[in-house]
């Protein structure tokens, strides 16, 4: 095999089967990858030096095709359902020979790098890709070496990505020809038939959400995380939509890092090196952290220039509404290096309460938090995806049931553990609707958000009253600095009370019926979190 570049003396690709291919591209830099995509035909470079590619015939995940080898090591720890498939040992062990013959006559780019930004906690990876872009995403996303650490680099996890290699379904045990498989004890990914790039990202934070809170106590978290000029740290969850990266990227505090955490006996940690950050509708105005990120070294996804320029058109939706841009996380002026900051004072569940029910901010106890956190709720509203039209519920459990390995109850007892052992405040957040459901009422305003949440932050709530929720039991602020009061209870934002009180009702009902899947592994605790309306149930 021709290689070149630089690459760790600790271990070759001999030991991953690979003693054939076209040529070996060991740890190259961003130019060079740069170099060697726009020479392989894989994507273009726009206006501001970022590379724009497209992801093939998936423009996202596929969570049917994702799935974890059941053997002794999972058996009884895994949990098995629609979330985790189950994968035969023997089938993933063909399949991986088939996929090493096939990229005997590749040419192969070689990542070294690591998952963890702690250094007591990090996985150090190897990907092989047989795309030049894919090779530049992995830099991007995942935490670099330095060169001392890169001539004894010795991976404990792989990652295999071959978007050109499709499985024969009725031979190979798949679903479909594309496929992302975990083998926890052999300690590897294989990645084939797609070329969504987000595939390898999501498949190491599945990783660690089984071998942090399982084998080293450590709590997992999809989520965003900034630290203040005092050291205070702050977590948000929320799913999309919910305000999440808007909303942690404040000017006056670190960014952490905008998506994967771990939290360990004394500090918060980043899992990633980047960020990878939705792009539909960007602009300089609304999001300029991620406008300024997206230079060279930069990737933008499955988005279009404008006709006639290379100016990238971020309204064109024609591949695929889930445009994205993948950029390491120095591109970002205010994040912290290494990305590690103390244990949260603060933590923020963001929700787009398009019903008009949930108050703009209450306080969570223990038992509602882990509720909470299990539920997992947001709503879609008319336009978000095609066939609604009318807000619908969207519950995923701890803010990302897709990437959980294990049950969620197992992460939501971390979290009430970690908030008795912390002293940790638990908030609620709606960034959603006011003065009734969606149509009829209006968003709430960005500002009285962020002054909520600042409030928060500094303190400011400390000492006001508060009030009981009468449906949801969580605590309401009755004043908050730089918010009109009349807002904080929603009811009272409703011109028809009674309609409040029944639509309260229904929401808590869903919030019950959805809990159902998981109340059978639940403790009491987590169960006295729930809705007024579980009693009546």
């Amino acid at each position: 095999m021709k290689e070149f570049g630089k690459k760790s003396s600790a271990m070759d690709l001999t030991s991953l089967g690979i003693s054939q291919a076209k040529e070996v591209y060991w740890n190259l830099t961003p130019a060079e990858l740069v170099e060697e995509a726009l020479k392989n035909g894989e994507g273009f470079l726009t206006d501001t030096g970022a590379l724009m590619c497209d992801t093939g015939k998936f423009t996202g995940r596929s969570p049917k095709d994702r799935f974890v080898v059941r053997d002794e090591k999972t058996e009884d720890s895994v949990w098995w359902g629609d979330v985790n498939i189950a994968f035969e040992p023997a089938k993933f062990e063909a399949l991986y020979q088939k996929m090493i013959a096939y990229l005997a006559d590749k040419a192969l780019y070689v990542r070294d790098a690591y998952a963890g930004a702690d250094p007591e906690y990090r996985l150090n990876l190897r990907i092989v890709n047989t795309m030049a872009w894919h090779n530049l995403f992995c830099n991007n996303m995942f935490l670099r070496l330095t060169e001392e650490e890169l001539e004894n680099h010795n991976p404990e996890f792989t990652i295999i990505c071959a978007p050109g290699f499709e499985a024969d379904p009725a031979v190979d045990g798949t679903r479909q020809p594309n496929f992302a498989i975990i083998n926890f004890s052999k300690k590897m990914i294989l990645i084939g038939g797609t070329g969504y790039a987000g595939e390898m990202k999501k498949g190491i934070f599945s990783v660690l959400n089984y071998i942090l809170p399982h084998e080293r106590e450590t709590l997992s978290m999809h989520c965003s995380a900034n630290v203040g000029k005092d050291g205070d740290t702050a977590i948000f969850f929320g799913l999309s939509g919910t305000g999440k990266t808007t909303l942690s990227a404040d000017p006056n505090r670190g960014l952490i890092g905008d998506d994967e955490h771990g939290w360990t006996k004394d500090s918060v940690f980043n899992f990633e090196g980047g960020c990878y950050a939705k792009v539909i509708d960007l602009s300089k105005e609304k999001e300029p952290q991620i406008w300024d990120a997206i230079k060279f070294g930069a990737i933008v996804e499955n988005t279009r220039f404008v006709d006639g320029t290379r100016s990238v058109d971020y309204t064109n939706k024609s591949v695929t509404e889930n445009t994205r841009t993948a950029y390491p996380i120095n591109h970002i002026d205010n994040a912290i290096e290494p990305s590690v900051a103390s244990i949260p004072q603060n933590i923020f569940f963001l929700t787009a309460d398009a019903f008009g029910v949930l108050p703009p901010i209450s306080k969570l106890n223990k038992s509602q938090a882990m509720y909470h956190f299990i539920s997992g709720y947001t709503a879609k509203v008319a336009g978000t995806e095609v066939g609604i039209t009318e807000p619908q519920t969207t519950f995923s459990a701890c803010f990302g049931a897709a990437f959980l390995p294990l049950h969620p109850t197992k992460y939501a007892e971390m979290l009430g553990k970690k908030m008795t052992e912390n002293n940790v405040n638990v908030w609620l957040i709606n960034t959603g609707w006011t003065g009734g459901s969606y149509g009829t009422g209006s968003r709430m305003k960005l500002p009285y958000t962020r002054a909520m949440i600042t409030a928060a932050l500094n303190g400011e709530l400390n000492d006001v009253s508060f009030t009981k929720h009468p449906i949801f039991g969580m605590e309401m602020p009755e004043s908050c600095p730089n918010v009109p009061a009349e807002i904080l209870n929603p009811r009272n934002t409703w011109t028809d009370k009674d309609a409040y009180d029944q639509k309260a009702g229904e929401l808590a009902k869903a919030f019950v019926k959805n809990f159902g899947k998981y109340a059978d592994y639940a403790n009491e605790e987590i169960l006295a979190g729930a809705p007024e309306v579980a009693v009546e149930a």
